[in-house]
Formats: structure tokens, C-alpha cells, sequence
């Protein structure tokens, strides 16, 4: 079987194993191989070991520990293409921006229909296959390797949360061209996942301060009245 038929390889991290099992049968039914980790700890070293497509994580708790573990899957996620979801009943506004700015590519909240988690895990495993051909993306120095997760410009190693690096790959492969708010939030995010328009501000900002290190955070324009987009080294450079 070659490797784009292999099943999609996903991960759920819950202290509660037995409250999703449903999402577990669902996922298994949709064709996915679907592995469940109780232990935080035992979670964040299974993606660093074997890493899966998508990682699921049961965030509820509040406080340090919460954190604690979702930065030792976003550790484990380093250099690697993982996506990674939030299951959450916490639905402030102020948790779901911040699980989003902490590397989450969607947040979904509970209660969640089994059937609507699946369809945002496909969108999120389409959006990675949908680029196809050659992994690598380069602009003006600047490379993007989606197979590896990785952004270097000129030879250094720029670090960028799961988000961050989603939102760059889809600009850059439609560079010139611009997207507003809501396009973005489909494109990167899902059209389901609920995420408020301002979260795409904030990641943009987060980028730009990111490829500002080393010099690139002209190429990433607003459009003003629209949205935004990566310019063409053109419109960066005046030629």
C-alpha cells in the first residue's frame, strides 16, 4: 500500500479513557488508527517517539497542570507535522485563544458531536495532503518543508507553533494573492471550528514578530479594508 493510502495514524490524550471511546469508534469507522494515552506524560513521549498525524487532547482541568500538559505535546510536536486538536469545556474566550496561541490548530468544545469531531479531524488531514507535490516551499530565501514541519530562511531554523506554520503555508502557496478573515479561518482552521475572526489577528501578529528575526516580516501585508497576504518579493522590494 503506498504511503498517501496508509491509514491516518491519531492520537486521543485523556485521563478519562472511557468517555472517548465514542470519538475512538467513530474515528476507527471513518478508517483512522486511532490510539488512546491516559498519562500526560506517557502522551507527550508516544508523539515524540512515533509521531501520529493528529493529536487529540482532553484539556478541562484548569490551572498548571492543564498547561503542563499541553506544552509537553507541543514539545513532543517539535519539528514534526502534527496536528493537534483541543477538546475543551472550558468555552471562555480567553481559553480558546489561548489554546490556539499555544500551537492547537482547532478547539473544540464540549459537548461535541462525535460525527462533527471527525469531520474537523478530516478537514485538518485534507489541508495537509491538499498541498501535494514538492513539500518544500521558497521564497526569496525563505523555505518552508511541510513534510518536516520546519520554516529556515537563508540557512537558520525559524521556530513556529502549529498554527503559526499552517497559516505561512497557505499564504506562501498563493503568494501575491489575499485572503480575508474569514477565508483564513476556513483555510487554516477549519470551517466548523468555531474560532472568532480575531484569532486570525493574532496569529498573523505572532508571525510577523516570528519572521522579523530574520527580516522577513515585510511579507506578510494587510490589505487594508480586506485581510492579508504574502507578497511577492516585487511588492516587498519596489521592483
Amino acid at each position: 500500500m503506498p504511503a498517501s493510502d496508509a491509514p491516518k495514524q491519531i492520537l486521543i490524550a485523556d485521563r478519562d479513557i472511557a468517555a472517548v471511546e465514542p470519538l475512538r469508534q467513530r474515528l476507527g469507522g471513518a478508517g483512522f488508527m486511532v490510539r488512546t494515552i491516559g498519562d500526560p506524560g506517557a502522551a507527550a513521549a508516544a508523539v515524540a517517539e512515533q509521531p501520529p498525524h493528529l493529536c487529540i487532547l482532553d484539556w478541562n482541568s484548569r490551572g498548571l497542570p492543564a498547561l503542563e500538559w499541553l506544552h509537553g505535546i507541543r514539545r513532543a510536536r517539535a519539528g514534526r507535522a502534527v496536528r493537534l486538536i483541543i477538546l475543551s469545556a472550558l468555552a471562555g474566550e480567553q481559553h480558546v485563544v489561548m489554546g490556539l496561541n499555544l500551537g492547537a490548530d482547532d478547539y473544540i468544545l464540549k459537548p461535541f458531536s462525535p460525527d462533527e469531531a471527525v469531520a474537523r479531524v478530516a478537514a485538518l488531514l485534507r489541508g495537509r495532503a491538499s498541498a501535494g507535490g514538492d513539500p518544500s516551499l521558497a521564497i526569496d530565501g525563505l523555505v518552508l518543508d511541510a513534510a518536516r514541519g520546519r520554516v529556515s530562511a537563508r540557512g537558520h531554523v525559524i521556530a513556529l507553533r502549529g498554527v503559526e506554520l499552517r497559516l505561512l503555508e497557505f499564504l506562501m502557496l498563493h503568494p501575491g494573492q489575499a485572503f480575508n478573515r474569514a477565508q483564513l479561518l476556513a483555510q487554516v482552521w477549519g470551517e466548523h471550528s468555531g474560532v472568532d475572526e480575531r484569532t486570525v489577528d493574532v496569529n498573523v501578529q505572532r508571525l510577523r514578530k516570528t519572521l522579523s528575526q530574520p527580516g522577513y516580516e515585510a511579507y506578510i501585508q494587510t490589505v487594508r479594508g480586506f485581510g492579508y497576504r504574502f507578497a511577492q518579493p516585487a511588492q516587498v522590494h519596489g521592483l
